[in-house]
Protein backbone atom coordinates (compact mmCIF):
# COMPACT_ATOMS: atom_id res chain seq x y z
CA UNK A 1 0.00 0.00 0.00
CA UNK A 2 1.00 3.58 -0.61
CA UNK A 3 1.19 5.17 2.65
CA UNK A 4 1.55 8.90 2.61
CA UNK A 5 4.51 11.12 4.27
CA UNK A 6 4.71 10.16 8.10
CA UNK A 7 3.80 14.28 9.46
CA UNK A 8 3.39 13.05 12.99
CA UNK A 9 5.85 11.33 15.47
CA UNK A 10 6.05 9.15 18.15
CA UNK A 11 6.44 12.23 20.54
CA UNK A 12 3.09 14.12 18.69
CA UNK A 13 1.17 11.11 19.34
CA UNK A 14 1.73 10.27 22.71
CA UNK A 15 1.27 13.97 23.43
CA UNK A 16 -2.28 13.49 22.09
CA UNK A 17 -2.75 10.38 24.00
CA UNK A 18 -1.78 12.08 26.95
CA UNK A 19 -3.83 15.08 26.28
CA UNK A 20 -7.07 13.24 25.52
CA UNK A 21 -6.43 10.02 27.67
CA UNK A 22 -5.72 10.04 31.80
CA UNK A 23 -6.33 6.46 32.63
CA UNK A 24 -3.12 4.52 33.37
CA UNK A 25 -5.11 1.16 32.05
CA UNK A 26 -5.60 2.97 28.65
CA UNK A 27 -2.48 4.37 28.43
CA UNK A 28 -1.06 1.28 28.90
CA UNK A 29 -3.26 -0.74 26.29
CA UNK A 30 -2.29 2.49 23.44
CA UNK A 31 1.65 0.74 24.34
CA UNK A 32 1.02 -2.56 24.46
CA UNK A 33 -0.95 -2.53 21.09
CA UNK A 34 1.89 -0.13 19.87
CA UNK A 35 4.62 -2.49 20.29
CA UNK A 36 2.17 -5.30 18.58
CA UNK A 37 2.08 -3.03 15.72
CA UNK A 38 5.76 -2.30 15.10
CA UNK A 39 6.44 -5.77 15.51
CA UNK A 40 4.28 -6.80 12.55
CA UNK A 41 5.40 -3.52 10.88
CA UNK A 42 8.99 -4.73 11.22
CA UNK A 43 7.63 -8.33 10.15
CA UNK A 44 6.12 -7.30 6.94
CA UNK A 45 8.71 -4.49 5.86
CA UNK A 46 5.99 -1.52 6.65
CA UNK A 47 7.14 1.87 7.76
CA UNK A 48 7.50 1.62 11.41
CA UNK A 49 6.56 4.77 12.89
CA UNK A 50 3.04 5.37 10.79
CA UNK A 51 2.50 1.96 12.27
CA UNK A 52 3.24 3.22 15.83
CA UNK A 53 1.49 6.69 15.64
CA UNK A 54 -1.59 4.81 14.45
CA UNK A 55 -1.65 2.24 16.87
CA UNK A 56 -1.11 5.21 19.84
CA UNK A 57 -3.84 6.87 18.84
CA UNK A 58 -6.59 3.94 17.88
CA UNK A 59 -7.87 4.39 21.48
CA UNK A 60 -7.58 8.41 22.30
CA UNK A 61 -10.90 9.48 22.43
CA UNK A 62 -12.54 6.41 24.27
CA UNK A 63 -12.59 8.30 27.67
CA UNK A 64 -14.33 11.14 25.96
CA UNK A 65 -16.68 8.18 23.81
CA UNK A 66 -16.83 5.19 25.64
CA UNK A 67 -19.75 4.07 23.43
CA UNK A 68 -19.98 2.97 19.93
CA UNK A 69 -20.60 4.49 17.20
CA UNK A 70 -19.01 7.55 18.87
CA UNK A 71 -15.91 6.21 19.56
CA UNK A 72 -13.83 6.36 17.44
CA UNK A 73 -15.64 8.74 14.57
CA UNK A 74 -15.67 11.68 17.12
CA UNK A 75 -12.12 11.04 17.63
CA UNK A 76 -11.66 10.70 14.30
CA UNK A 77 -12.67 14.62 13.74
CA UNK A 78 -10.12 15.69 16.21
CA UNK A 79 -7.28 14.15 14.65
CA UNK A 80 -8.20 15.28 10.96
CA UNK A 81 -8.30 18.49 13.01
CA UNK A 82 -4.77 18.41 14.19
CA UNK A 83 -3.48 17.16 11.03
CA UNK A 84 -3.38 13.95 11.48
CA UNK A 85 -2.69 11.82 7.84
CA UNK A 86 -5.92 10.33 6.23
CA UNK A 87 -4.63 6.50 6.14
CA UNK A 88 -4.19 6.85 9.89
CA UNK A 89 -7.80 7.87 10.24
CA UNK A 90 -9.10 5.46 8.06
CA UNK A 91 -7.10 2.55 10.32
CA UNK A 92 -8.17 4.15 13.34
CA UNK A 93 -11.76 3.49 12.03
CA UNK A 94 -11.59 0.53 10.67
CA UNK A 95 -10.41 -0.87 14.49
CA UNK A 96 -14.35 -0.57 15.25
CA UNK A 97 -16.27 -2.88 13.44
CA UNK A 98 -19.30 -0.70 13.24
CA UNK A 99 -17.71 2.23 11.66
CA UNK A 100 -18.54 0.34 7.78
CA UNK A 101 -14.59 0.78 6.91
CA UNK A 102 -13.47 -1.83 5.92
CA UNK A 103 -9.73 -3.18 6.91
CA UNK A 104 -8.08 -3.44 3.70
CA UNK A 105 -4.55 -2.48 4.51
CA UNK A 106 -1.76 -4.60 6.37
CA UNK A 107 -1.81 -1.84 8.78
CA UNK A 108 -5.90 -1.77 9.63
CA UNK A 109 -5.78 -5.49 9.80
CA UNK A 110 -2.63 -5.47 11.97
CA UNK A 111 -4.27 -2.79 14.59
CA UNK A 112 -7.43 -4.44 14.42
CA UNK A 113 -5.40 -8.21 15.72
CA UNK A 114 -3.18 -6.12 17.96
CA UNK A 115 -5.45 -4.21 19.66
CA UNK A 116 -7.27 -7.86 20.47
CA UNK A 117 -4.10 -9.55 20.98
CA UNK A 118 -3.37 -6.64 23.57
CA UNK A 119 -6.38 -7.59 25.80
CA UNK A 120 -5.34 -10.97 25.99
CA UNK A 121 -2.01 -10.59 26.79
CA UNK A 122 -3.57 -7.97 29.51
CA UNK A 123 -5.68 -10.60 30.94
CA UNK A 124 -2.75 -13.23 30.95
CA UNK A 125 -0.64 -10.59 33.19
CA UNK A 126 -3.49 -9.76 35.42
CA UNK A 127 -3.46 -13.73 36.68
CA UNK A 128 0.44 -14.00 37.08
CA UNK A 129 1.83 -13.37 40.61
CA UNK A 130 3.09 -9.93 39.82
CA UNK A 131 0.30 -8.52 37.54
CA UNK A 132 3.13 -7.34 35.07
CA UNK A 133 2.90 -7.85 31.43
CA UNK A 134 6.48 -9.17 31.53
CA UNK A 135 6.11 -12.09 33.48
CA UNK A 136 3.87 -13.50 30.93
CA UNK A 137 4.92 -16.22 28.27
CA UNK A 138 4.20 -17.48 25.08
CA UNK A 139 3.49 -21.24 26.57
CA UNK A 140 0.94 -19.91 29.31
CA UNK A 141 -0.77 -17.65 26.54
CA UNK A 142 -0.88 -20.49 24.09
CA UNK A 143 -2.62 -22.06 26.97
CA UNK A 144 -4.98 -19.54 28.17
CA UNK A 145 -5.71 -19.46 23.97
CA UNK A 146 -7.26 -22.90 24.57
CA UNK A 147 -9.31 -22.12 27.31
CA UNK A 148 -12.67 -20.20 25.86
CA UNK A 149 -13.75 -19.09 29.75
CA UNK A 150 -10.53 -17.59 29.84
CA UNK A 151 -11.15 -13.60 29.39
CA UNK A 152 -14.38 -14.20 27.31
CA UNK A 153 -14.75 -11.35 25.72
CA UNK A 154 -11.79 -11.61 23.78
CA UNK A 155 -12.14 -13.08 20.23
CA UNK A 156 -9.76 -14.93 19.69
CA UNK A 157 -10.61 -15.53 15.84
CA UNK A 158 -9.60 -11.38 15.58
CA UNK A 159 -6.19 -12.27 16.83
CA UNK A 160 -5.35 -15.77 14.71
CA UNK A 161 -8.24 -16.88 12.23
CA UNK A 162 -8.69 -13.90 10.60
CA UNK A 163 -5.79 -14.00 8.00
CA UNK A 164 -3.32 -17.05 8.07
CA UNK A 165 -0.03 -15.08 8.14
CA UNK A 166 -0.99 -13.45 11.44
CA UNK A 167 -1.29 -16.95 12.78
CA UNK A 168 1.94 -17.93 11.95
CA UNK A 169 3.84 -14.98 13.18
CA UNK A 170 1.71 -14.28 16.53
CA UNK A 171 3.50 -16.43 18.40
CA UNK A 172 7.05 -14.63 18.11
CA UNK A 173 5.98 -11.36 18.06
CA UNK A 174 4.73 -12.54 21.55
CA UNK A 175 7.86 -12.81 22.54
CA UNK A 176 9.01 -9.62 22.18
CA UNK A 177 6.01 -7.87 23.50
CA UNK A 178 6.64 -8.08 27.30
CA UNK A 179 10.49 -6.76 26.98
CA UNK A 180 9.16 -3.80 24.31
CA UNK A 181 6.01 -2.66 26.57
CA UNK A 182 8.49 -2.38 29.57
CA UNK A 183 10.91 -0.30 27.68
CA UNK A 184 7.94 1.78 26.42
CA UNK A 185 6.10 2.55 29.62
CA UNK A 186 9.86 4.04 30.56
CA UNK A 187 10.16 6.14 27.97
CA UNK A 188 6.42 7.24 28.01
CA UNK A 189 6.11 7.99 31.94
CA UNK A 190 3.35 5.36 32.55
CA UNK A 191 4.01 3.05 35.32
Amino acid sequence: MLYLSVKMTRAQALEILHEYTKSESLRRHALQVETCVAAYAGRFGEPEELWRVTALLHDFDYEMHPEAPDHPMKGEAILAGKGVAPDIRRAILSHANYSGVSRDSLLEKSLFACDELSGFISACALVKPSRKVAEVDVKSVRKKMKDKAFARSVNRDDIINERPVWASIWTSTLRSVSRRCRKMRRQSGCR
